[in-house]
Protein backbone atom coordinates (compact mmCIF):
# COMPACT_ATOMS: atom_id res chain seq x y z
CA UNK A 1 0.00 0.00 0.00
CA UNK A 2 1.55 3.29 -0.67
CA UNK A 3 2.16 5.93 1.67
CA UNK A 4 -0.19 9.20 1.62
CA UNK A 5 1.61 11.05 4.46
CA UNK A 6 -1.67 11.68 5.36
CA UNK A 7 -0.39 12.00 9.39
CA UNK A 8 1.05 15.48 8.91
CA UNK A 9 -0.96 16.79 5.78
CA UNK A 10 -4.69 16.12 6.75
CA UNK A 11 -3.99 17.24 10.77
CA UNK A 12 -2.19 20.55 9.46
CA UNK A 13 -4.64 21.50 6.66
CA UNK A 14 -7.77 20.64 9.51
CA UNK A 15 -6.14 22.64 12.32
CA UNK A 16 -4.91 25.44 10.26
CA UNK A 17 -8.77 25.70 8.86
CA UNK A 18 -10.24 25.33 11.89
CA UNK A 19 -8.05 27.79 13.35
CA UNK A 20 -9.04 30.22 10.56
CA UNK A 21 -12.67 29.55 11.00
CA UNK A 22 -12.60 30.69 14.74
CA UNK A 23 -10.60 34.25 13.89
CA UNK A 24 -13.29 34.82 10.96
CA UNK A 25 -16.37 33.91 13.13
CA UNK A 26 -14.74 36.17 15.98
CA UNK A 27 -14.55 38.88 13.72
CA UNK A 28 -17.48 38.96 11.87
CA UNK A 29 -20.08 36.91 12.77
CA UNK A 30 -22.79 38.01 14.87
CA UNK A 31 -26.50 36.90 15.85
CA UNK A 32 -29.10 38.01 13.65
CA UNK A 33 -31.63 40.21 15.00
CA UNK A 34 -34.30 37.36 15.71
CA UNK A 35 -31.34 35.11 17.40
CA UNK A 36 -29.80 37.60 19.65
CA UNK A 37 -31.17 38.21 23.51
CA UNK A 38 -30.51 41.95 23.41
CA UNK A 39 -31.93 42.58 19.70
CA UNK A 40 -34.72 40.37 19.64
CA UNK A 41 -37.07 42.28 22.08
CA UNK A 42 -36.38 45.98 19.91
CA UNK A 43 -37.51 43.28 16.65
CA UNK A 44 -40.59 42.46 18.03
CA UNK A 45 -41.56 46.09 18.92
CA UNK A 46 -40.38 47.49 15.59
CA UNK A 47 -42.46 44.59 13.33
CA UNK A 48 -45.38 44.56 15.59
CA UNK A 49 -44.58 40.83 16.88
CA UNK A 50 -46.98 40.06 19.82
CA UNK A 51 -45.63 36.64 20.38
CA UNK A 52 -42.00 34.85 19.94
CA UNK A 53 -43.62 32.09 17.88
CA UNK A 54 -43.40 34.90 15.17
CA UNK A 55 -39.81 34.13 15.44
CA UNK A 56 -38.45 33.18 11.71
CA UNK A 57 -36.94 30.10 13.36
CA UNK A 58 -40.11 28.59 13.72
CA UNK A 59 -41.12 29.11 10.16
CA UNK A 60 -38.15 27.99 9.16
CA UNK A 61 -36.21 25.35 10.98
CA UNK A 62 -38.16 21.83 10.67
CA UNK A 63 -37.22 22.90 6.65
CA UNK A 64 -33.37 23.06 7.72
CA UNK A 65 -33.97 20.13 10.13
CA UNK A 66 -35.06 18.40 6.40
CA UNK A 67 -32.30 19.63 4.45
CA UNK A 68 -29.41 19.03 7.24
CA UNK A 69 -30.62 15.38 6.78
CA UNK A 70 -30.43 15.17 2.99
CA UNK A 71 -26.51 16.72 3.20
CA UNK A 72 -25.43 14.41 6.25
CA UNK A 73 -27.55 11.33 6.02
CA UNK A 74 -28.65 11.54 2.19
CA UNK A 75 -25.88 12.04 0.22
CA UNK A 76 -23.58 10.59 2.25
CA UNK A 77 -25.22 7.30 1.99
CA UNK A 78 -26.13 7.75 -1.93
CA UNK A 79 -22.54 7.26 -1.96
CA UNK A 80 -21.43 3.79 -0.13
CA UNK A 81 -22.25 1.82 -3.07
CA UNK A 82 -18.69 1.02 -3.64
CA UNK A 83 -18.27 -2.42 -2.16
CA UNK A 84 -14.56 -1.19 -0.59
CA UNK A 85 -15.56 2.48 0.02
CA UNK A 86 -18.36 2.83 2.49
CA UNK A 87 -16.13 4.31 5.67
CA UNK A 88 -14.77 7.13 2.86
CA UNK A 89 -18.15 7.61 1.54
CA UNK A 90 -19.80 8.83 4.69
CA UNK A 91 -16.89 10.18 6.37
CA UNK A 92 -15.55 12.44 3.96
CA UNK A 93 -18.90 13.54 2.81
CA UNK A 94 -19.24 14.23 7.13
CA UNK A 95 -15.97 15.90 6.48
CA UNK A 96 -16.66 18.04 3.77
CA UNK A 97 -19.91 19.24 4.76
CA UNK A 98 -18.63 20.23 8.01
CA UNK A 99 -16.33 22.37 6.87
CA UNK A 100 -18.55 23.63 4.06
CA UNK A 101 -21.05 24.79 6.30
CA UNK A 102 -18.38 26.71 8.18
CA UNK A 103 -16.87 28.30 5.02
CA UNK A 104 -20.13 28.86 3.55
CA UNK A 105 -21.55 30.89 6.39
CA UNK A 106 -18.76 33.43 5.83
CA UNK A 107 -18.63 33.77 2.15
CA UNK A 108 -22.52 33.54 1.83
CA UNK A 109 -22.52 36.05 4.91
CA UNK A 110 -20.19 38.66 3.02
CA UNK A 111 -22.16 39.07 0.01
CA UNK A 112 -25.96 38.45 1.53
CA UNK A 113 -25.96 39.57 5.42
CA UNK A 114 -23.05 41.89 5.28
CA UNK A 115 -24.76 44.53 7.70
CA UNK A 116 -22.88 47.91 6.60
CA UNK A 117 -23.21 50.23 9.83
CA UNK A 118 -21.15 47.37 11.88
CA UNK A 119 -19.17 45.43 8.82
CA UNK A 120 -20.92 42.33 11.09
CA UNK A 121 -22.02 39.06 9.05
CA UNK A 122 -25.58 38.33 10.49
CA UNK A 123 -27.07 34.83 10.76
CA UNK A 124 -29.81 33.24 11.24
CA UNK A 125 -31.94 29.83 10.61
CA UNK A 126 -31.96 31.07 6.95
CA UNK A 127 -28.18 31.35 6.86
CA UNK A 128 -27.72 27.75 8.41
CA UNK A 129 -29.93 26.64 5.20
CA UNK A 130 -27.80 28.61 2.46
CA UNK A 131 -24.78 27.34 3.99
CA UNK A 132 -26.47 24.15 3.65
CA UNK A 133 -27.56 24.73 -0.27
CA UNK A 134 -23.52 26.06 -0.44
CA UNK A 135 -22.09 22.73 0.65
CA UNK A 136 -24.42 20.29 -0.97
CA UNK A 137 -22.62 21.79 -4.46
CA UNK A 138 -19.22 20.33 -3.24
CA UNK A 139 -21.27 17.35 -2.27
CA UNK A 140 -22.38 16.54 -5.73
CA UNK A 141 -18.75 17.64 -6.87
CA UNK A 142 -17.64 14.75 -4.62
CA UNK A 143 -19.74 12.39 -6.53
CA UNK A 144 -17.64 12.75 -9.78
CA UNK A 145 -14.46 12.77 -8.11
CA UNK A 146 -15.66 8.89 -5.68
CA UNK A 147 -12.65 7.04 -4.77
CA UNK A 148 -9.96 8.73 -6.53
CA UNK A 149 -9.44 12.07 -4.25
CA UNK A 150 -7.47 12.53 -1.05
CA UNK A 151 -9.43 14.66 1.77
CA UNK A 152 -6.99 16.72 1.48
CA UNK A 153 -7.40 17.48 -2.22
CA UNK A 154 -11.45 17.02 -1.05
CA UNK A 155 -10.71 19.98 1.16
CA UNK A 156 -9.36 22.44 -1.35
CA UNK A 157 -12.19 21.33 -3.58
CA UNK A 158 -14.63 22.67 -0.95
CA UNK A 159 -12.51 25.85 -0.20
CA UNK A 160 -12.58 27.22 -3.67
CA UNK A 161 -15.68 25.43 -4.74
CA UNK A 162 -17.86 27.36 -1.95
CA UNK A 163 -16.22 30.21 -2.93
CA UNK A 164 -17.12 30.10 -6.27
CA UNK A 165 -20.63 29.03 -5.50
CA UNK A 166 -21.42 32.48 -3.35
CA UNK A 167 -20.00 34.54 -6.38
CA UNK A 168 -22.29 32.82 -8.60
CA UNK A 169 -25.21 32.82 -6.37
CA UNK A 170 -24.73 36.46 -6.34
CA UNK A 171 -24.43 37.03 -9.54
CA UNK A 172 -27.47 35.18 -10.61
CA UNK A 173 -30.23 35.62 -7.59
CA UNK A 174 -28.94 39.32 -7.04
CA UNK A 175 -27.85 40.87 -9.93
CA UNK A 176 -29.59 38.89 -12.48
CA UNK A 177 -32.72 38.79 -10.62
CA UNK A 178 -33.30 35.18 -11.54
CA UNK A 179 -35.40 32.94 -9.29
CA UNK A 180 -34.14 29.63 -8.25
CA UNK A 181 -35.53 28.78 -4.79
CA UNK A 182 -34.34 24.52 -5.38
CA UNK A 183 -30.62 25.87 -6.52
CA UNK A 184 -31.34 23.81 -10.11
CA UNK A 185 -29.08 26.10 -11.68
CA UNK A 186 -26.73 27.36 -8.78
CA UNK A 187 -26.44 24.03 -6.59
CA UNK A 188 -27.18 21.20 -9.38
CA UNK A 189 -25.90 22.79 -12.93
CA UNK A 190 -22.93 24.57 -10.88
CA UNK A 191 -22.24 21.63 -8.71
CA UNK A 192 -22.60 19.15 -11.20
CA UNK A 193 -20.73 21.27 -14.28
CA UNK A 194 -17.56 21.92 -11.61
CA UNK A 195 -17.31 18.16 -10.35
CA UNK A 196 -17.44 17.24 -14.09
CA UNK A 197 -14.55 19.28 -14.68
CA UNK A 198 -12.26 17.91 -11.73
CA UNK A 199 -12.60 14.51 -11.97
CA UNK A 200 -11.83 15.49 -16.24
CA UNK A 201 -8.23 16.92 -14.90
CA UNK A 202 -7.55 13.95 -12.53
CA UNK A 203 -8.61 11.51 -14.94
CA UNK A 204 -6.18 8.31 -14.38
CA UNK A 205 -5.17 6.22 -17.75
CA UNK A 206 -5.10 3.08 -15.40
CA UNK A 207 -8.71 3.54 -13.87
CA UNK A 208 -10.07 0.67 -16.09
CA UNK A 209 -7.84 -1.39 -13.98
CA UNK A 210 -10.06 -0.92 -10.91
CA UNK A 211 -12.87 -1.77 -12.22
CA UNK A 212 -13.56 -4.78 -10.16
CA UNK A 213 -13.34 -2.05 -7.12
CA UNK A 214 -15.88 0.24 -8.65
CA UNK A 215 -18.61 -2.56 -8.52
CA UNK A 216 -21.36 -3.01 -5.76
CA UNK A 217 -22.24 -6.02 -3.52
CA UNK A 218 -25.85 -6.77 -2.02
CA UNK A 219 -25.63 -4.57 1.13
CA UNK A 220 -23.42 -1.76 -0.67
CA UNK A 221 -26.43 -1.03 -2.58
CA UNK A 222 -28.75 -1.68 0.68
CA UNK A 223 -26.84 1.32 2.38
CA UNK A 224 -26.74 3.48 -1.05
CA UNK A 225 -30.77 2.98 -0.95
CA UNK A 226 -31.27 4.27 2.56
CA UNK A 227 -29.52 7.31 1.13
CA UNK A 228 -31.57 7.43 -1.57
CA UNK A 229 -35.07 7.01 0.18
CA UNK A 230 -34.29 10.24 2.78
CA UNK A 231 -33.11 12.44 -0.24
CA UNK A 232 -36.72 11.33 -1.57
CA UNK A 233 -38.48 11.78 1.18
CA UNK A 234 -37.10 15.63 2.14
CA UNK A 235 -36.67 16.83 -1.21
CA UNK A 236 -40.11 18.75 -0.86
CA UNK A 237 -38.14 21.00 1.87
CA UNK A 238 -35.12 20.92 0.28
CA UNK A 239 -36.93 23.08 -2.51
CA UNK A 240 -39.07 25.14 -0.93
CA UNK A 241 -37.05 25.63 1.93
CA UNK A 242 -36.63 29.34 1.55
CA UNK A 243 -39.00 29.93 -0.87
CA UNK A 244 -41.42 32.96 0.14
CA UNK A 245 -43.93 32.24 3.18
CA UNK A 246 -47.23 31.40 2.35
CA UNK A 247 -48.13 30.04 -1.28
CA UNK A 248 -45.12 30.41 -2.66
CA UNK A 249 -43.15 27.51 0.24
CA UNK A 250 -46.89 26.05 -0.29
CA UNK A 251 -46.69 25.11 -4.32
CA UNK A 252 -43.37 24.34 -4.48
CA UNK A 253 -43.43 21.31 -1.96
CA UNK A 254 -46.38 20.04 -3.82
CA UNK A 255 -44.71 20.81 -7.36
CA UNK A 256 -41.48 18.87 -5.90
CA UNK A 257 -43.54 16.09 -4.36
CA UNK A 258 -45.02 15.60 -7.36
CA UNK A 259 -42.28 15.60 -9.86
CA UNK A 260 -40.18 13.30 -7.86
CA UNK A 261 -43.58 10.75 -7.80
CA UNK A 262 -43.57 10.75 -11.68
CA UNK A 263 -39.67 10.43 -11.77
CA UNK A 264 -39.99 6.98 -9.89
CA UNK A 265 -42.24 5.10 -12.36
CA UNK A 266 -40.70 6.45 -15.59
CA UNK A 267 -37.13 5.40 -14.08
CA UNK A 268 -38.30 1.95 -13.35
CA UNK A 269 -40.19 1.76 -16.72
CA UNK A 270 -36.85 2.45 -18.56
CA UNK A 271 -34.26 0.57 -16.79
CA UNK A 272 -36.86 -2.41 -16.89
CA UNK A 273 -37.65 -1.31 -20.49
CA UNK A 274 -33.49 -1.60 -21.25
CA UNK A 275 -32.53 -4.46 -19.88
CA UNK A 276 -33.28 -7.67 -21.90
CA UNK A 277 -34.49 -9.97 -19.59
CA UNK A 278 -36.85 -6.50 -18.11
CA UNK A 279 -34.75 -6.70 -15.13
CA UNK A 280 -34.26 -3.63 -12.65
CA UNK A 281 -30.80 -1.96 -12.50
CA UNK A 282 -30.13 -0.80 -8.84
CA UNK A 283 -28.01 2.13 -10.35
CA UNK A 284 -31.10 3.77 -11.92
CA UNK A 285 -33.08 3.66 -9.20
CA UNK A 286 -31.08 4.98 -6.41
CA UNK A 287 -30.09 7.64 -8.68
CA UNK A 288 -33.36 8.30 -11.28
CA UNK A 289 -35.74 8.26 -9.14
CA UNK A 290 -34.41 11.51 -7.63
CA UNK A 291 -34.22 13.34 -10.75
CA UNK A 292 -37.39 14.83 -10.28
CA UNK A 293 -36.20 16.93 -7.39
CA UNK A 294 -33.48 18.25 -9.15
CA UNK A 295 -35.78 19.37 -12.03
CA UNK A 296 -38.37 21.16 -9.99
CA UNK A 297 -36.42 23.16 -8.48
CA UNK A 298 -36.21 26.31 -10.52
CA UNK A 299 -39.71 26.62 -11.45
CA UNK A 300 -40.61 25.25 -8.10
CA UNK A 301 -42.63 28.28 -6.69
CA UNK A 302 -44.29 29.02 -9.79
CA UNK A 303 -47.35 28.24 -11.10
CA UNK A 304 -46.10 24.82 -12.82
CA UNK A 305 -49.52 23.03 -12.03
CA UNK A 306 -49.32 19.59 -10.44
CA UNK A 307 -49.59 18.12 -13.88
CA UNK A 308 -47.09 20.05 -15.37
CA UNK A 309 -45.09 18.51 -12.47
CA UNK A 310 -45.74 15.20 -13.11
CA UNK A 311 -44.38 16.03 -16.94
CA UNK A 312 -41.30 17.30 -16.13
CA UNK A 313 -40.74 14.28 -13.97
CA UNK A 314 -41.64 11.62 -16.10
CA UNK A 315 -39.54 13.49 -18.70
CA UNK A 316 -36.65 13.37 -16.57
CA UNK A 317 -36.95 10.01 -15.10
CA UNK A 318 -35.92 8.66 -18.73
CA UNK A 319 -33.54 11.21 -19.77
CA UNK A 320 -31.66 10.35 -16.65
CA UNK A 321 -31.59 6.57 -16.97
CA UNK A 322 -30.66 6.81 -20.37
CA UNK A 323 -27.65 8.82 -19.30
CA UNK A 324 -26.37 5.89 -17.17
CA UNK A 325 -27.00 3.94 -20.20
CA UNK A 326 -25.71 5.29 -22.29
CA UNK A 327 -24.16 8.56 -21.79
CA UNK A 328 -22.03 7.78 -18.56
CA UNK A 329 -19.94 5.34 -20.54
CA UNK A 330 -19.47 7.01 -23.49
CA UNK A 331 -18.00 9.88 -21.36
CA UNK A 332 -15.50 7.57 -19.80
CA UNK A 333 -14.08 5.63 -22.94
CA UNK A 334 -14.14 8.24 -26.09
CA UNK A 335 -14.30 11.67 -23.70
CA UNK A 336 -11.67 10.43 -20.76
CA UNK A 337 -14.24 11.85 -18.22
CA UNK A 338 -14.70 9.23 -15.49
CA UNK A 339 -17.79 10.24 -13.51
CA UNK A 340 -18.00 7.55 -10.27
CA UNK A 341 -21.94 8.04 -8.96
CA UNK A 342 -23.26 9.53 -11.99
CA UNK A 343 -23.57 12.92 -11.55
CA UNK A 344 -23.72 13.71 -15.16
CA UNK A 345 -27.28 11.90 -15.29
CA UNK A 346 -28.75 12.73 -11.83
CA UNK A 347 -27.87 16.42 -11.20
CA UNK A 348 -26.31 18.17 -14.72
CA UNK A 349 -28.82 16.56 -16.96
CA UNK A 350 -31.88 17.15 -14.80
CA UNK A 351 -30.18 20.34 -13.96
CA UNK A 352 -29.94 21.90 -17.37
CA UNK A 353 -33.90 20.48 -18.33
CA UNK A 354 -34.87 22.45 -14.64
CA UNK A 355 -33.06 25.83 -15.67
CA UNK A 356 -34.93 25.68 -19.13
CA UNK A 357 -38.29 24.72 -17.14
CA UNK A 358 -37.87 27.19 -14.76
CA UNK A 359 -37.30 29.74 -18.09
CA UNK A 360 -40.47 28.90 -19.83
CA UNK A 361 -42.74 28.72 -17.38
CA UNK A 362 -41.28 32.10 -16.07
CA UNK A 363 -41.86 33.27 -19.35
CA UNK A 364 -45.40 32.31 -19.56
CA UNK A 365 -46.76 34.05 -16.57
CA UNK A 366 -49.57 36.36 -17.09
CA UNK A 367 -51.58 38.62 -14.92
CA UNK A 368 -54.62 35.92 -15.44
CA UNK A 369 -52.64 33.26 -13.58
CA UNK A 370 -51.04 35.63 -10.66
CA UNK A 371 -52.62 38.57 -10.93
CA UNK A 372 -50.69 41.51 -10.79
CA UNK A 373 -49.48 41.21 -7.11
CA UNK A 374 -48.41 37.17 -7.61
CA UNK A 375 -46.42 38.33 -10.21
CA UNK A 376 -44.60 41.33 -8.13
CA UNK A 377 -44.17 38.38 -5.03
CA UNK A 378 -43.48 35.64 -6.78
CA UNK A 379 -40.49 37.55 -9.45
CA UNK A 380 -40.00 40.70 -7.76
CA UNK A 381 -41.14 42.67 -10.66
CA UNK A 382 -41.63 45.94 -8.18
CA UNK A 383 -38.54 46.29 -8.03
CA UNK A 384 -37.48 46.32 -11.71
CA UNK A 385 -40.20 48.06 -13.27
CA UNK A 386 -39.58 47.42 -16.88
CA UNK A 387 -39.08 43.61 -15.94
CA UNK A 388 -41.79 41.75 -17.69
CA UNK A 389 -42.60 38.13 -17.76
CA UNK A 390 -41.08 37.33 -21.25
CA UNK A 391 -37.59 39.28 -20.16
CA UNK A 392 -37.61 37.43 -17.03
CA UNK A 393 -37.59 34.18 -18.87
CA UNK A 394 -34.51 35.24 -20.64
CA UNK A 395 -32.62 36.35 -17.26
CA UNK A 396 -33.56 33.00 -16.19
CA UNK A 397 -31.90 31.38 -19.32
CA UNK A 398 -28.80 34.11 -18.11
CA UNK A 399 -28.27 32.44 -14.79
CA UNK A 400 -27.81 29.05 -16.26
CA UNK A 401 -25.29 30.52 -17.97
CA UNK A 402 -23.76 32.25 -15.49
CA UNK A 403 -24.08 28.70 -13.82
CA UNK A 404 -22.35 26.48 -15.82
CA UNK A 405 -19.48 29.28 -16.56
CA UNK A 406 -18.85 29.17 -12.91
CA UNK A 407 -18.90 25.57 -13.03
CA UNK A 408 -17.27 24.68 -16.14
CA UNK A 409 -14.63 26.85 -15.72
CA UNK A 410 -14.10 27.03 -12.12
CA UNK A 411 -14.29 23.11 -12.01
CA UNK A 412 -10.78 23.03 -14.87
CA UNK A 413 -8.90 25.54 -13.17
CA UNK A 414 -9.01 23.81 -9.24
CA UNK A 415 -9.01 20.35 -11.33
CA UNK A 416 -5.68 21.41 -12.72
CA UNK A 417 -4.28 22.94 -8.85
CA UNK A 418 -5.40 19.50 -7.39
CA UNK A 419 -2.88 17.42 -10.01
CA UNK A 420 0.03 18.60 -8.28
CA UNK A 421 1.42 15.64 -6.82
CA UNK A 422 1.98 16.89 -3.19
CA UNK A 423 -1.82 16.47 -1.96
CA UNK A 424 -1.66 12.11 -0.72
CA UNK A 425 -3.84 11.20 -3.73
CA UNK A 426 -4.15 7.09 -3.87
CA UNK A 427 -1.86 5.92 -6.33
CA UNK A 428 -4.11 4.05 -9.17
CA UNK A 429 -4.14 0.53 -8.05
CA UNK A 430 -5.36 1.92 -4.70
CA UNK A 431 -7.96 3.91 -5.77
CA UNK A 432 -11.51 2.88 -4.22
CA UNK A 433 -10.49 1.35 -1.16
CA UNK A 434 -10.86 2.38 2.26
CA UNK A 435 -7.89 1.15 3.77
CA UNK A 436 -5.60 3.88 1.91
CA UNK A 437 -6.98 6.93 4.89
CA UNK A 438 -8.81 4.31 7.17
CA UNK A 439 -8.28 1.55 10.36
CA UNK A 440 -10.49 -0.89 8.52
CA UNK A 441 -11.67 -3.76 10.10
CA UNK A 442 -10.67 -7.84 9.04
CA UNK A 443 -12.85 -8.63 6.02
CA UNK A 444 -15.82 -9.72 6.93
CA UNK A 445 -17.29 -12.82 5.62
CA UNK A 446 -19.86 -12.59 2.61
CA UNK A 447 -22.94 -13.73 3.35
CA UNK A 448 -25.40 -15.64 2.18
CA UNK A 449 -27.18 -12.84 0.54
CA UNK A 450 -23.78 -12.36 -1.54
CA UNK A 451 -25.05 -11.18 -5.41
CA UNK A 452 -23.31 -10.85 -8.63
CA UNK A 453 -20.93 -7.33 -8.30
CA UNK A 454 -22.05 -4.79 -10.29
CA UNK A 455 -20.43 -1.40 -11.82
CA UNK A 456 -21.98 1.63 -11.39
CA UNK A 457 -20.00 3.17 -14.68
CA UNK A 458 -20.36 0.45 -16.99
CA UNK A 459 -23.24 -1.01 -16.33
CA UNK A 460 -24.46 -3.99 -18.13
CA UNK A 461 -27.99 -5.10 -19.87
Amino acid sequence: MVNTNMRWKLPLICFIWQLAMIVLFGVFIRYSDEADAARWPEYKRNHSITTNVENDFYFRYPSFQDVHVMIFVGFGFLMTFLQKYGFSAVGFNFLIAAFGIQWSLLMQGWFHSLDYNDGKIKIGVVNLINADFCTASALISFGAVLGKASPVQLLLMTLFEVTLFAVDEYIVLNLIQARDPGGTMTIHTYGASFGLMVSWMLWRKDVECTKDKQSSVYHSDLFSMVGTLFLWMFWPSFNSATAGHGDGQHRAAINTYCSLAASVLTAVMISSLLNKKGKLDMVHIQNSTLAGGVVAGTAAEMMLTPYGSLIIGFCVGIISVLGFVYVTPFLASKLKLHDTCGIFNLHFLPGVLGSIVGAITAAAATEGVYTKEGLNANFGFEDHEARIPTTQGGYQAAGMCVALAFGLGGGTLVGLFLRLPIWGDPADENCFEDDVYWEVPGDEEIGPYHLEERNHTDTKH
